[in-house]
């Protein structure tokens, strides 16, 4: 790209006008929804006793009859036909990261030379797609192809242009998942097992307990004519070399500033979209980097959360392009100023109120409230090397721990109260701790309950595992991820952990029943309250309320037995521990061999996305940095021949002295960069003849990553002293602030 093109490229940025977006005439709630066959819509088409069967099955789990499915299929039909809709597809989320679909039309033949519309229960329920393509982690050979689509009628179908999505989970042929959506549906039916089980002790109407799910997506908007021009951005998701804008986030005046007119027509668009879609976006603000943003939704089922989030992220992408823009959801596309997360806010939920919320009506209700805190603490203690391992990628490696996100040890900071009451509850007498007052229940003396009305905990920016007031909040998600892949390890592990504490209780409650045999004490909150006490102990480990970017933090997780590995490859390895294993294979949410083969893929994938960043780096430093640097030194030597040509040697050479410095600067960091890269490239050649895919992995970390800073530190010292007319790539400067 020549310098007057990028200079062209930059100007059609700068007068770039906002597009016009036609709002609805409604108002947001009145067409919410609007292209989903949600409940509304399922009454409206589909037969009383079929209607009735559908929300036992979405409501309590139950199991769906393929004579059931021609009569839904029927009525989604009808509402489909009715908007216009001629396609469609089984819509899933392979192990790509991202979503993949397949469309069919509606059309048959009709047995008399013409063709008729036809939409059956079969073509409903299940699809067989090619899933050869698709990575298995060697579950499968290539020559393999078959795979299926189920409908998971837990998440509803809708409508994009002319076609109805529905979507579905992805296994093979031979049963093992292929995708998030299967595991993650285990993971939830174990949570709610435990849970529901767990909240028995406290109120034996529970009938279920609800995963739910708020997820923050953070992203950059960066003008489409200047994305076109970075090859790195393109093929990469993020910039490769790029020095410092003079101005970036300094000044602290982005974060929650007026929203740029433009890109506020994209918002308005964008949510206009997402609520027609029934994804029930809520907030809209800018971010603390420049030209980054945040949208987040109301909480939902985290089934239908990790959906929408799906959705959501391709919608902004089309989105985006309508309105110049490209969406950029990497979770570091620019050095030097913050990078993008997505943090997932969880929490359990009863058909009788939220379980991580306090105070509670009764004694009973509190001390509810402290089990499912702990325990799920012991989850996270225990398999927080996993939780590190279900967050971590390539990309969202280059933002963990880099002074704006959570470090890479995962802890948990709980607030000054709650941390108060759980010290309070270990080591206060138990018998000072809680009385029973023959049939009124338990009285629990622990004064600091009531204080939990307000907000009692400040924001702990570097926690990864925040308790938020009625939630925790999983902050070191990154932008990218599929967020099923943290839902899937942390509800199991809550879900062992559960199901631990109720096995322990009911051990003590036989111990204790048999000492206090005829008495009015209750057994039951006897022996939660030892156990809860036992493990309030365990977990305090994970217990971190201080600054977790220093130096000292890390010294000390180490010494608490926390995972401080910070290699991507290695951490991986945690999905196949022992402990690991055993939880997943026991609670049936994924077998060693779905697990095994999950860890080909992302070792796989990781060493991709290193081997491309490594060629594309290669590619921009030897065909475009190298031959600009060599052409502008060419001018200074030029320059310096005339001057020698018009003044005397020593008086030209003093005159130019800027220039010779420059020269030789030049050459010195040109000819490192060819050096660094010729380096690289043997790298990977070693690396690549690797045949096994975690060793394979691990020297893409270990020997090829390492030289893309050393040799961005050289191009981005040439953009500062190269002449800015003969800088081939847009910079920061214009990147990050086109309006």
């Amino acid at each position: 790209m020549t310098s007057n093109l990028r200079f062209q490229m930059v100007g059609e940025a700068f007068k770039k006008k906002p597009i016009d977006v036609e709002a609805p005439a409604e108002r947001p709630c009145e067409y919410f929804g609007k292209k989903v066959f949600n409940r509304e819509k399922m009454y409206k088409y589909l037969p009383k006793d079929v209607y009735e069967k559908m929300m036992d099955v979405m409501d309590n789990g139950a199991g769906l009859d393929r004579s059931m499915a021609d009569a839904v299929a029927a009525g989604m039909m009808q509402w489909a036909k009715e908007n216009g809709v001629t396609h469609y597809t089984h819509w899933f989320q392979p192990l790509t990261e991202g979503t993949a679909e397949k469309h069919d039309s509606f059309i048959e033949h009709d047995g008399k030379g013409g063709m008729i519309e036809e939409f059956s229960g079969k073509l409903l329920v299940q699809q067989e797609p090619d899933a050869s393509s698709f990575p298995s982690g060697g579950i499968r050979s290539t020559f393999e192809a078959r795979g299926y689509s189920a409908w998971d009628p837990t998440s509803p179908v809708f409508i994009i242009d002319d076609t109805l999505i529905i979507p579905t989970v992805f296994i093979s042929y031979s049963g093992e998942a292929l995708d998030y959506k299967a595991p993650l549906l285990r993971a939830l039916k174990a949570v709610n097992t435990a849970a529901t089980e767990v909240c028995h002790y406290f109120d034996p109407a529970v009938k279920k307990v609800t995963s739910n799910l708020g997820w923050e997506q953070e992203y950059f908007l960066v003008d489409e004519g200047l994305y076109a021009a970075r090859p790195d951005l393109l093929l990469t998701g993020r910039t490769l070399m790029g020095h410092d804008s003079a101005k970036n986030q300094q000044m602290d005046d982005h974060y929650f500033g007026s929203i740029p007119e433009r890109v506020a027509a994209f918002m308005r668009d964008l949510e206009i979209q997402s609520l027609e879609l029934g994804i029930p976006v809520k907030t809209r603000h800018n971010e603390v980097a420049p030209n980054q943003f945040e949208a987040a939704p109301i909480f939902e089922d985290t089934n239908l959360a990790v959906d929408h989030n799906m959705l959501f992220m391709s919608l902004m992408k089309r989105v985006a392009r309508k309105h110049g823009f490209r969406a950029l959801l990497h979770e570091k596309p620019f050095a030097g100023i913050n990078g993008s997360g997505k943090h997932n806010n969880w929490s359990l939920s009863t058909d009788t109120g939220v379980l991580l919320h306090a105070p509670g009506k009764t004694p009973e209700q509190n001390l509810r409230f402290a089990v499912f805190i702990v325990e799920t603490l012991m989850g996270v203690w225990k398999h927080n090397g996993l939780l590190k391992a279900s967050i971590l990628s390539a990309t969202n490696a280059h933002r963990l721990g880099a002074n704006e996100a959570p470090p890479a040890i995962i802890s948990s900071f709980l607030g000054k109260q709650v941390s108060e009451l759980l010290d309070h509850i270990e080591k206060a007498d138990r018998d000072d701790l809680f009385r029973i007052d023959g049939k009124q229940g338990l009285k629990m003396d622990i004064p600091e309950i009531p204080e939990l009305l307000i907000d009692n905990t400040d924001r702990n920016r570097t926690s990864p595992f925040a308790f938020t007031g009625n939630r925790f909040e999983f902050r070191a998600v990154g932008s990218e991820a599929n967020c099923a892949s943290a839902m899937i390890a942390l509800n199991t592990a809550v879900a062992e952990a559960l199901t631990n504490f109720k096995k322990r209780v009911d051990e003590r409650i036989a111990v204790i029943s048999k000492r206090f045999e005829n008495t009015e004490h209750n057994p039951v909150f006897h022996a939660i309250i030892d156990v809860l006490r036992e493990d309030i102990k365990a977990c305090k480990p994970i217990r971190f309320d201080g600054n977790g970017y220093s130096d000292e933090w890390k010294d000390e997780a180490q010494r608490r037995g926390l995972d401080v590995e910070t290699s991507c490859p290695v951490i991986f390895e945690r999905y196949l521990d022992e402990d690991s294993v055993l939880m997943f294979s026991l609670l049936g949410v994924m077998s060693r061999k779905e697990l095994e083969a999950r860890n080909e893929v992302k070792w796989e994938t990781y060493t991709k996305k290193i081997q491309i960043e490594a060629r594309v780096l290669g590619d921009l430093s030897m065909n475009h940095i190298i031959p600009v640097a060599t052409a502008y030194q060419s001018q200074l030597l030029r320059n310096v021949e005339r001057m020698r040509s018009i003044f005397p040697v020593e008086k030209a050479d003093e005159l130019s002295a800027r220039n010779l410095k420059l020269i030789e600067e030049i050459a010195m960091r040109t000819a490192s960069i060819e050096t660094q890269v010729d380096e690289l490239v043997k790298a990977r050649k070693v690396a690549n003849k690797i045949e096994d895919e975690h060793r394979k992995a691990i020297a893409y970390h270990d020997t090829i990553a390492p030289y893309f800073e050393t040799i961005r530190r050289q191009i981005d010292k040439l953009e500062l002293i190269i002449d800015d007319t003969c800088w081939p790539l847009p910079k920061y400067r214009e990147l990050l602030f086109m309006r």
